[in-house]
């Protein structure tokens, strides 16, 4: 069997490529990641995670189908071995307390081995195999690849499998061989860890007092030198990589994360340098740190700038290990001067780095996985990537206006509904988690009455958090605010992390007019599910329930512009303009529409108002009457609006604003006086033919009377 590797005339033997050692190319298989162990919280309170179970994951190809990604070339693994393996003095630290060791003193160069003078322990920054050397009477030494935290990692040939390339990384530097048993024993589990963006472990092996993890070798390039590539080719000035993209490898890599938690394990020190780009995917690489759950004897590896600060006092935790992505996310976006020193656990302040103040979801999601209390941050690496994919669905829609359909698995749709003001109404309701005991006792619950479902509700089998909420929301429904906004209150004290009471309470006070305290629980939300439309949906429905179009538009216009099936959005974008005197941006709000939606129909009808309105121009008119003209409408309402265009371009004519042209025609009449006015009168009295009331057929009638031309005759 030949090699399907690209570039690779090798051939397939026991398994593996005899000429690049890798695998024969598995087709991509979607990961579901589901909800891992939760994190403790304070002395009375422990969180419990509201993330949502879902269905298998449909973004496993790099990029999350949104951003193309270049493959990175495959590289003859020979070549990627350093001709002179050295550590820089700059990047020589201890092991054990992290000072500074082997740095040049007086004129004279460092020691590459010696003893830290903080701690004692003891340092070597100098290869311990050499080419040639044979590991476990196994593996033929190549050479140096690159030094890590746990020392330097080998490339080597397999002898037992058809020299197959594999990497060799150290373990420990143990004396005892008793205790060197026990070590590798323990971490023997690693070999049990199969996930596609997780690099596989073959063996663990002995040579000379220290032991070794056998690894398999991935061609690719890690993040790391992907940064340093860019920033190489910009002159030496930082070029972190473009928003969309960095969010898609992070995207990518926290399924790895998620099986990893899923099986009681904690990868511990997640950072540029351990996330490989081979051609088609990414791995994980480094897997000598991992951890487990609850141990509490075992060393902790961790890098500086991206390690939670709570780590030294309570060691790591599924929270701690996604501190680690959302620092590196930021590492990869923005130029981050100072996140190993200044900002060590902290970000700078947006209106610092442009990327952050024109993505302001990004800044929250990023600010919500850097928390300080490990029980404020993402809790799940799928709570993590499902909010993340949210921000960048917003990030591709915003550079090049791709739209990218996606269903919430917290709010529902939009109600696709042409208010004429901002409702509280049309705000998006909370879904129901399909794993609470419950989820079958609330899909039979009435959906017009209120109070008969408030009765029922009391009556529940089992009083779940899913239930107190649907209470809440049928007592807002029933007109009880003050018993709502009770059982939100109830609802927090059992668990202060449960947003959801807090969107509740944003809804029952936006129902009662007091807008400011609305937005403040809508904007706690919006903190809490930063890639969720729905906050900023409500976010822009309580600034123009305040009578602040200009605070309100921009949040319609970012859910608008994400997702185009939100017409609520739409509308209350071109209302918001309006009322800012933007016309030509409110026709350009309900242009975005689609097709599709069951609201296009109104936002067009909508859009002939707009154009009617503030004096239009002759072109203005002519848009109208296209649009008029466009529309599948009943007899009635086709009268009524070309009664509207007719009468405005009367006006404009008899004013002397447009110029008489009985070459021009508007709905198939000539653009002069006498012919509007015969268009006029003709449309008057279609209306007045089917009108049922006597007194609206007479008043019609009239206006068709007093409309039309006067003769001699």
């Amino acid at each position: 069997m030949k090699c399907e590797q690209p570039d690779c005339t090798g051939t397939i033997v026991d398994g593996y490529c005899d000429l690049c050692g890798m695998a024969p190319r598995r087709r991509d298989a979607p990961v579901a990641v589901a909800a891992g162990t939760q994190s403790s919280g304070g002395a009375t309170t422990v969180r419990r995670s509201t993330a949502r179970r879902t269905t298998t994951s449909t973004r496993s190809r790099l990029g999350a189908g949104l951003v193309e990604i270049a493959p990175t070339p495959y590289r003859d693994p020979a070549g990627a071995v350093l001709v002179d393996p050295a550590v820089t003095e700059s990047r020589r630290f201890c092991a054990r307390c992290g000072e500074p060791v082997g740095r040049s003193r007086d004129g004279t160069p460092g020691r590459a081995e010696g003893f830290c003078r903080s701690c004692g322990a003891h340092f070597s920054f100098t290869p311990k195999l050499v080419a040639g050397e044979v590991v476990a009477g196994q593996y033929e030494v190549v050479g140096c690849l690159a030094h890590g935290g746990m020392g330097w990692v080998y490339l080597a040939k397999d002898r037992n499998v058809s020299d197959r390339w594999v990497v060799l990384k150290g373990l420990l530097n143990l004396g005892d061989d008793d205790a060197m048993a026990a070590a590798l024993a323990e971490r023997s589990f690693l070999a049990e860890v199969e996930h596609p963006n997780i690099v596989e472990i073959l063996n663990f092996v002995t040579h000379e007092s220290s032991g070794y993890i056998v690894m398999e070798y991935v061609g690719g390039t890690s993040l790391k030198a992907i940064l340093t590539e860019r920033r190489a080719a910009n002159g030496g000035r930082p070029d972190p990589l473009p928003v969309a993209e960095a969010i898609a490898y992070m995207l990518e890599i926290l399924p790895a994360l998620g099986h990893l938690h899923r099986t009681g394990l904690l990868f511990c020190d997640f950072k540029l340098d351990n996330v490989i780009q081979t051609q088609h995917s990414l791995k994980l690489i480094d897997l000598g740190g991992v951890y487990r759950i609850g141990d509490a004897s075992s060393p902790i590896y961790g890098t500086v700038g991206y390690q939670a600060p709570e780590i030294a006092q309570d060691g790591p935790t599924i929270a701690s290990d996604l501190f680690t992505v959302a620092r590196t996310l930021a590492v990869l976006c923005f130029d981050f001067s100072g996140y190993q020193s200044a900002f060590k656990f902290t970000l700078p302040a947006p209106d610092t780095v442009p990327v952050l103040a024109r993505f302001d979801s990004l800044h929250r999601f990023l600010l919500k996985g850097t928390a300080r209390d490990p029980d404020d941050r993402f809790q799940s690496a799928e709570e993590m990537a499902d909010q993340l994919f949210g921000i960048l669905r917003e990030v591709v829609a915003s550079e090049d206006g791709t739209v990218v359909p996606a269903q919430s698995t917290r709010f529902t749709g939009d109600f696709r509904a042409r208010p004429e003001r901002a409702d509280w109404r049309l705000l998006p309701a909370l879904r129901v988690a399909t794993d609470d005991p419950a989820a079958g006792f609330l899909a039979t619950l009435p959906a017009t009455d209120p109070t008969e479902a408030v009765e029922q509700l009391r009556a529940a089998p089992e009083r779940t958090v899913e239930v107190e909420l649907r209470l809440a929301r049928a007592l807002i429904d029933a007109g009880d605010a003050q018993g709502a906004l009770e059982r939100c209150a109830a609802i927090e004290a059992d668990d202060p992390w449960e947003w959801r009471a807090q969107w509740t309470r944003g809804v029952i006070l936006l129902a009662q007019d007091q807008r400011s305290g609305a937005a403040a629980c809508f904007d706690a939300v919006y903190s809490a599910v930063p890639g969720e439309l729905a906050p900023k949906l409500a976010l822009g429905v309580a600034a123009e329930a305040g009578g602040q179009p200009d605070a309100a538009a921009p949040w319609y216009e970012i859910v608008a512009r994400t997702d185009p099936t939100f017409t609520t959005a739409s509308f209350g974008l071109a209302r918001s303009r309006a009322a800012c005197r933007d016309p030509r941006g409110a026709l350009e709000a309900y242009a975005a529409v689609p097709a599709s939606s069951s609201s296009y129909d109104d936002a067009q009808l909508a859009r002939i108002g707009c154009l009617l309105s503030n004096g239009p121009a002759l072109t203005d008119l002519h848009a109208a009457a296209a649009t008029l003209e466009a529309l599948t409408l009943d007899v009635e309402p086709r009268a009524r609006l070309t009664v509207k265009v007719l009468r405005v371009a009367l006006e404009l004519v008899t004013a002397g604003a447009v110029p008489p042209d009985p070459s021009t025609t508007l709905l198939g009449v000539a653009l002069g006086e006498e012919d509007l006015r015969r268009g006029l009168e003709h449309s008057y009295r279609t209306l007045a033919h089917r009108a049922d009331e006597r007194d609206e057929r007479i008043r019609l009638v009239d206006a068709a009377n007093a409309v039309r031309p006067r003769t001699w005759t």
